[in-house]
């Protein structure tokens, strides 16, 4: 699919064919730190997930750094003889310290260019720990899938609570009114590791929309 058609399926939400989500997860990005966090365990999770790939020959997509969890994944997968690409900006090439050992790095002009590649190469989407980088990918691929721009399954991975707050914050919204009940559920979350995989098959979009229960003014 030329670059062109990518855009449209995604910005314009194109039905052709060409736009129909796999069923079969042959990429995922992975949304992760610049840095390996105070918890080893941390590093362990990010390396036992690019084993998880692997053994399921799928291709991991970040964001291009070679710091960090985001280098510790990529430098499993090439261990391991897998597939690596890295999307990274011109203007964080130098402070992420770019990885030049993966099997593709792509630069890009700016973040936003850097997120909607991502998005547009990955089947789903996998959140490790990480800052606000971390959650500025995922709350823009969120609402991404809220507007109906794709229909790809997001997920965080929830080791000892580190998102139990965020994910407490996104259920407060639904009491209050700012957040539909099915637009919440494109949020998924667990602490196993194991069910990361299962859970992205077996996800299936909500079919309703942002704005079904709010009543037009007269």
């Amino acid at each position: 699919m030329s670059n062109d058609n990518i855009n449209a399926c995604l910005i314009l939400r194109h039905e052709s064919p060409e736009c129909i989500m796999k069923n079969k997860l042959e990429s995922i990005a992975v949304y992760c730190g610049s840095a390996t966090g105070a918890n080893p365990q941390y590093t362990k999770d990010a390396i036992a997930l690019a084993k998880i790939f692997l053994a399921h020959k799928i291709t991991l997509v970040n964001g291009g750094g070679s710091i960090g969890l985001m280098g510790v994944m990529a430098d499993t997968m090439m261990q391991g003889g897998g597939k690596a690409i890295g999307v990274i900006p011109t203007n964080l090439k130098e402070k992420e310290v770019a990885h030049l050992g993966m099997t593709q790095l792509m630069v890009t002009k700016d973040m936003h260019s850097r997120k909607l590649a991502m998005v547009n190469m990955s089947d789903a989407f996998i959140a490790l720990p990480g800052g606000f980088g971390t959650m500025d990918e995922v709350f823009e691929t969120l609402t991404w899938a809220q507007l109906h721009l794709h229909q790809k399954p997001i997920i965080m991975y929830n080791p000892n609570g580190y998102y139990d707050a965020l994910l407490k914050q996104a259920d407060h919204m639904v009491q209050e009114g700012f957040l539909y009940g099915p637009t919440r559920s494109l949020l998924m979350a667990t602490d196993d590791l194991t069910q990361l995989l299962p859970m992205l098959n077996h996800f299936k979009p909500p079919t309703a929309e942002k704005w079904l229960n709010h009543k037009k003014d007269n």
